[in-house]
Order: C-alpha cells, then structure tokens, then sequence
C-alpha cells in the first residue's frame, strides 16, 4: 500500500500569494528528513490495525508495502516542498500518478481488496499531516503561520481526491483485464477437457487449477440446446442452487452449444436432472464423467446427444442413463432411417389417421408388455379393437411382440420416431 504524494499541478492555487507558496514550500521542506520515518509509521499502523491479514499476506508482501510507502512519501515530500527538480526521480523515472496507477494495478494483480488499499491512502494522508503538525508544535523556533498549516490541510485531502480517483481507475482496470484472462484461460481449458485432452495427466493436472477443481472432486456435464434463444441470464437461478450445494459450474459456448463443467459435492445423474429441472429454459442434457478429467470429452458427448432426443421447443431436462436407447440412436444418425424404413415404415405408409392409430395402438402395446387388456384401458377402446390392430400392426410390419427382438426394434423405432 502507497501512501500519500502529490504532483505539480496539484500544488496550492496560483491565487495564493507568492509569500504563501514559499512559506507553505518551506513547512513541507520540515519533513524531507523524516520521510522514512512518517513512512514507516504508516506501514507500522496498517500492520497493527489488520494483523491477521497482513499476518496472512506474509513477510515478502509486507517488505513491498513498506519500500512503495518510503517511495512514496519522500517523492510527495519533494513535490509538495517544490525541491523536485527531476533529481530524485522514481525507481523507473515514473512521475507521481505513474506511481498511484502502478500502485493500483499491483495491489489487483496481489488480490488487496480495493477498499484495503483506499483505506491505507487516507491513513497516509491523515499521518502525513499530523507529522506536520507535530513538526512544527515540537520546535518554538519553528514560524509556521496558522492559515499555511490550513492550506498544507487541504492540501494533503484534494490531492487525496486525486490520489483515490487514479488509483481506483487503475485497480479496476486491471482486474478487468484479469477476469479476461482467467476467462480466456477458462474456455481454453474447457476446449480442450472437450477435445480429449484431459486424458493427458500434465493438461488434467493444469485443468485442475484453473478451475480449481479438487482431486476428489466428481465432475459432470451438463449441455443446453438453447435453438437459436439467447441464453443471457436464463440458468441464474438454477447456479442460484448449485452454490446453495456448493457446486461449482463454469460455463462456455461452442458451436453454438452451451456447456457447463460442474464439479464438487454432487448428485447422481437423477440428482441433477432434479436440480435444473426447476429452472430449465431449454432442451438440456446431464452426463456424469465417470473418469473425471480424462472422461468429461465423453461426458460432453453423451449429455450433447441426450439434450439431442428431447424435441424441439420442449423444456426438459434428461439424463443420459435415463435415455440411454435414444442416445445410440442419436450418435448414429445413419441407423435411424434404416430402423424406421424396416421396420414402422409399412404403418407410415397408411393415410395419416390410420397410420396415426396404428403408431399410438403399437406404442400402448408396448408400454404395457403386449397385453391388449391394458392397452385398451389406455386408450380408452374394446379390447377385441386392440387385437384387431395388433394384428394388422404385425402383418404390415412383418414383426410380432410376443418375439423380444421384434419388440425391442419396434420400441427403438418409435424412439427414432419421436415417441
């Protein structure tokens, strides 16, 4: 933290008199041999006032704040007594704001919260003038008229102003800059974890302190199908509830599919389904990476294609082990076609209201083992109606449902159908 200093340019008003300018040059000139010491007080204060933290920042931290704040003080001193003559420049011949915006990307880039820093400048500020002050009440020989002393006051709190405003222009930019930076670090890991390369102990290793995923942490996949919507805010709510479980998600964009990497504490696959389903915007999918960091490409893919069965425009959350046949439907589009060709093809060739009657009567049957007692019951018809369909559903199709292969080809159709 760097104390108080000033420029040139914030020097008193050129409507004080000559005779002021020099007298108040000359009360600050009382403090050039005491620069380090007021310095050092400072440094001693702040240490004092949050010894736990600065305790925590440790030994390396804490030297850097006492050499800026002697930088700082003997460099304000000089400017403030006008003996800056170009002679005493700083370390890297920065000028005075040079050395607050410094001051403020450095304290972001060491993780000082803004507000510690701010704090450390009004406590200069307030030293630096009680110095003053007790200079010149020390020494009776000392001539310092009352109204420089006020002047040295406002002095020391406009260049405060200035001081504060540069420093916290500097501090946010760079962390903005930063937060670029972690992201942009982020959403290559994430790339790359989605590419496969989490297979690789080195980038695993790396992956994991990026995102700060801890080594016994679970890891899924989760991936919305937004079609076209914008996602903007629409999931809030639901990382609302995952930080409530202290789970982590991080999110990222690619080919136009959003994604998310959730690690820490977390459910199985129902559990999670259960944990976006309150708050799912769109059509979304969740897959669990049962080898971690080496497994979340496969992760990725399986949550991909599980969003992929679920119809569009339809709100829904599913698991991969939920949808596991429409999922090997999914990652083999060339298959579907065929499948359906061979096998609900004959019914799709009925005019619409037969083949529609034939395709729900099939999906009943199925849904209740083959038995047309309660497929009837369903769909609210005669028993003896439900026979008769049946068998034409299996003279079309060359199928029957009491054979488990037939029955499993006709259930994977309706899937590809979109049942």
């Amino acid at each position: 933290m760097r104390s108080t200093a000033t420029t040139a340019k914030d020097a008193p008003s050129p409507a004080l008199s000559e005779s002021l300018h020099e007298a108040l040059h000359d009360a600050w000139a009382l403090l050039l041999d005491q620069s380090d010491t007021i310095a050092d007080s400072i440094t001693l204060t702040l240490f004092e006032r949050d010894a736990d933290l600065w305790e925590r920042i440790g030994p390396e931290f804490r030297a850097d704040v006492r050499a800026s704040t002697r930088v700082h003080i003997r460099r304000g001193l000089r400017i403030l007594s006008a003996r800056d003559r170009g002679d005493d420049p700083a370390p890297t011949g920065e000028t005075a704001v040079e050395l607050w915006r410094d001051t403020g990307r450095r304290r972001a880039r060491q993780g000082v919260p803004l507000e510690l820093v701010l704090n450390a400048y009004t406590l200069g500020a307030r030293i630096l003038w009680e110095a003053l002050v007790a200079r010149v009440s020390a020494d009776p020989a000392i001539e310092v008229d009352d109204q420089v002393l006020l002047i040295a006051a406002r002095t020391v709190w406009t260049n405060l102003d200035v001081q504060n405003a540069v420093l916290i222009d500097a501090y946010r930019r760079e962390s903005a800059r930063m937060q670029r930076q972690d992201l942009q670090r982020e959403q290559g890991v994430l790339d790359g974890l989605i590419e496969g390369r989490g297979a690789d102990p080195v980038f695993a290793e790396e992956a994991r302190t990026a995102l700060e995923i801890g080594p016994d942490d679970a890891i899924a996949c989760v991936v919305a199908l937004s079609d076209g919507l914008d996602v903007g805010d629409a999931l809030a709510p639901v990382e609302d509830r995952l930080d409530r479980r202290g789970i982590t998600a991080r999110w990222h964009v690619r080919s136009g599919v959003y994604y998310g990497l959730l690690s820490g504490p977390l459910p199985d696959e129902a559990g999670l389904v259960e944990l976006f389903s309150a708050h799912s915007p769109f059509r979304m999918g969740v897959a669990s990476s049962t080898g971690g960091m080496a497994g979340f490409a496969t992760a990725y893919q399986l949550a991909h294609r599980a969003a992929e069965t679920v119809r569009r425009g339809v709100r829904r959350v599913v698991a991969v082990s939920d949808r596991l046949p429409e999922v090997l439907l999914a990652g083999s589009p060339q298959v579907a076609p065929r499948l359906l060709a061979e096998t609900l093809g004959p019914l799709l060739a009925q005019p619409r209201g037969q083949a529609q009657t034939l395709v729900d009567t099939l999906a009943a049957l199925l849904r209740h083992d083959g038995s047309p007692t309660h497929a009837a019951v369903e769909l609210y018809c005669h028993r003896n109606t439900v026979i008769y369909r049946m068998k034409q559903i299996e003279q079309l199709t060359g199928r029957s449902l009491a054979d488990p292969r037939d029955k499993m080809l006709l259930g994977l159709a309706l899937m590809a159908h979109g049942r």
